[in-house]
């Protein structure tokens, strides 16, 4: 045997000579008919390049065999020897063409692109077991293969697993293999190579293939190979010679203790982990003795994983049954009843809302009527001539001029409110809006009113309220200026809105109730003479028709103080019925708010705030609801824009949702049906399930031995050449 080689390297050393190899751009030599394109890699005694076949263009992997270290062109003989005899054996690299006398000497392979099974493990790490498993298998039956031709590997390791194209494994690197009958010792690759193969008197071996295949299969699923540890592995490489080095490997691995971190793995059981251990017993009387035992062991643990799988489903199937017949009955009558809930709340809902769109639709015709009644009063000649000789009377622009009264005493602007009551010149006007409020088309209107252009109520006239608000300043109301909002009382200089406008909700000092205002400029050809409006209260304003279980409500839905406040609802009508007032807690305690920003969807289960107060309390309840936006359109003018207008209201449809699941009731014959059927069903399984029981385990009793695949073709060579020394 050849003197001192270095039997191992470290991945730093490994990624060092990576790193050095990708410098090399020129192979050793020449092959004819190939041209040469790029290095893959180097071991102990070559390198290895990917070559193109000049007359076929087929990919080949040519390693060319260096004279370093003693090692000389009887090297590639022995491993060409040994390809010869595997020749055509689809787990064995192939050999395509030999170089003989050049220099260095060479052999050409085939080639494939998936590289070896060390490179996955690197770029991918562990394995799952399955997947470890079907390659240990696949690896052992071409290590039978090549025993049964005489050809010990004697090198097996990741390295030297090849992956063709569909992920196959191969063997290669044939370098350090003996036949049967050799008596030259072979050295492997440290930790993978079994402790009396690490001796320079050692007798090759079949046992020593056994030992490798459990390494190789302890590294596929924990990413090394038992045993190696870093002061392990310093104190092996700081032996003076090749034979201490050897000694101290095969002391570590006796002394070393038995691993166990396989058994802690996801889907690894007793039987596949005592082929494992059995593998990489120190002891080579303990280990199987050849690989066609570990093949035998690997395919009895298989059955026997069958077998008990059968025999569990047959053992467990009965009782698991009649657990499932109830639990059929269970979801039988679970299932039918909850289709049954599913399918009448989705009517429900869609009833909801479609009712809401038609309930929204409803307030808009509504609102749309007065918008058109109070944009046809805005033209009216009549009003414009009234409203402009009030406003323009040399008596009356001194009463309604802000910068006039603004610093007026408390006592002087009761006086000067009455002289604007009592001017002629706004008696003609008031008349005008004393008639609006006997219109029959905006017969629920609360009240009329003219504002002047600088914020003073110039005529009203109401239904509700005695108190005139005539002569005094409300430029601050959402209604005259247009915003969102009303604005501070004592700001004066405030410019009148230009178009049609809905206000803000406010309540009613009359009725507590909820009142909103319909405004729009009135104008004198290119001059703005003012605001016309009428006032609507929201409980009386729409009346739908409904019932305890289902019914309309209306909700502000504008950002603001009054955000989510019920603006009608059938209990308002219940009160306003009994009594003048609505409780004033309805529209100022939040808790009686509907929560909008709650509300994922347009459909909704909800519960009615209403139903929180005990006069509300036959509301206490879910509801299944549905919300659909009040939009009014304006015809537009001359000065204003037409188009739909947003209000920010929202109709609500509210429907009891027991109420609307009672159907449920009528499925007990649906479910009667049910249990039979479930019964029959249950009867007939436990009939197949032993059936298909019987027969399983008596075709697994009488299935023969798995059989070797049959040989073929493998098409990649290993990036690693062997790092040992030979005999």
């Amino acid at each position: 045997m050849a003197s001192d080689h270095t039997q191992y390297q470290s991945n730093e050393e490994l990624g060092q000579a990576r790193k050095l190899s990708l410098h090399r751009t020129r192979p050793p030599t020449e092959v004819p008919g190939y041209e040469t394109v790029r290095f893959l890699g180097s071991g102990a005694y070559g390198e290895v390049w990917v070559a193109i076949d000049r007359n076929t263009g087929r990919k080949v992997a040519i390693k060319f065999y260096a004279h370093r270290g003693g090692v000389d062109w009887s090297l590639l003989s022995r491993e060409v020897e040994k390809l010869v005899f595997l020749s055509a054996d689809r787990y064995v690299v192939q050999l395509l063409d030999v170089g003989w006398d050049a220099d260095p000497p060479y052999y050409v392979m085939e080639y494939v692109e998936n590289g070896s099974l060390a490179d996955h493990l690197e770029k991918h790490g562990p394995i799952s077991v399955p997947e470890a498993l079907e390659i240990f298998r696949e690896v052992a039956v071409g290590l039978s293969h090549a025993h049964g031709k005489g050809v010990l590997h004697c090198d097996l390791k990741p390295g030297n697993v090849l992956l063709d194209q569909d992920h196959k494994p191969r063997l290669a690197d044939f370098g350090q293999s003996r036949l049967s009958h050799e008596q030259v010792p072979a050295l492997g690759t440290l930790f993978y190579m079994a402790p009396e193969q690490a001796d320079l008197e050692a007798v090759p071996d079949a046992r020593w293939d056994v030992y490798a295949l459990g390494a190789l299969l302890h590294t596929m699923l924990l990413g090394k190979p038992p045993h190696q540890a870093d002061d392990a592995v310093e104190g092996i490489q700081s032996a003076v010679d090749l034979g201490d080095r050897l000694a101290r490997y095969r002391n570590h691995l006796r002394q070393a203790p038995r691993p166990v971190a396989h058994r802690k793995l996801p889907g690894m059981d007793r039987g596949l982990s005592a082929i494992m251990e059995r593998c990489l017993e120190i002891d080579p009387e303990e280990r199987f003795p050849s690989v066609h035992g570990v093949l035998e062991a690997v395919q009895q643990y298989e059955s026997r994983r069958t077998r008990h799988v059968y025999v569990a489903v047959g053992l467990v199937g009965p009782a698991l049954l009649l657990c499932v017949m109830g639990l059929f009955g269970w979801r039988g009558y679970r299932g039918a009843v909850g289709d049954s809930e599913r399918a009448v709340v989705q009517r429900a809902e869609e009833s909801c809302r479609f009712a809401a769109k038609f309930a929204a639709e409803s307030v808009s015709r509504d609102l749309e009527r007065y918008i058109q009644a109070i944009e046809e009063v805005a033209h009216d000649e009549q009003l414009i001539r009234a409203l402009r000789e009030g406003v323009d009377h040399e008596e009356m622009k001194p009463l309604i001029d802000p910068a006039q009264r603004k610093d007026l005493a408390a006592g002087d602007l009761k006086k000067v409110k009455q002289r604007v009551l009592d001017h002629p010149a706004r008696q003609v006007l008031q008349q005008y809006v004393e008639h609006l409020l006997r219109r029959s088309d905006t017969q629920k209107a609360a009240s009329w009113f003219a504002v002047s252009a600088t914020g003073f109520h110039m005529a009203y006239a109401s239904r509700l309220s005695s108190d005139n608000p005539t002569g005094s300043f409300f430029g601050y109301r959402t209604y005259f200026h247009g915003g969102p909002k009303d604005l501070p009382e004592n700001q004066l200089d405030v410019s009148p809105l230009r178009q049609t406008h809905l206000s803000a909700v406010f309540q009613s000092k009359a009725t507590k109730n909820f009142v909103v205002v319909i405004s729009t400029p009135v104008f004198d050809d290119d001059r703005l003479l003012g605001v016309v409006a009428l006032s609507i209260e929201l409980g009386n304003f729409r009346r739908f028709a409904g019932s305890d279980h289902q019914f309309v409500i209306l909700v502000d839905g504008r950002e603001g103080e009054y955000r989510g406040a019920i603006l009608e609802h059938p209990l308002f009508s219940e009160f306003l019925a009994k009594r003048a007032q609505l409780p004033l807690h309805y529209s100022q305690d939040p808790k009686f708010r509907v929560h909008l920003d709650e509300w994922p969807s347009d459909v909704q289960r909800y519960e009615d705030p209403l139903g929180l107060d005990p006069a509300g309390a036959k509301y206490r309840k879910t509801w299944i609801a549905a919300k659909a936006p009040v939009n009014w359109v304006s015809r537009g003018g001359q000065y204003q824009d037409g188009g739909e207008q947003e209000t920010g209201w929202m109709a609500v449809v509210q429907q009891d949702y027991e109420a609307a699941k009672e159907p449920i009731h009528r499925l007990a014959g649906k479910l009667l049906r049910d249990a039979l059927l479930a019964l029959g069903v249950v009867v007939s399984l436990i009939g197949a399930l032993w059936f298909f029981v019987v027969r399983l385990m008596s075709h697994t009793r009488n299935r023969p031995g798995r059989r070797a695949p049959s040989d073929g073709q493998a098409p990649l060579h290993s990036r690693e050449t062997v790092q040992q020394a030979d005999a």
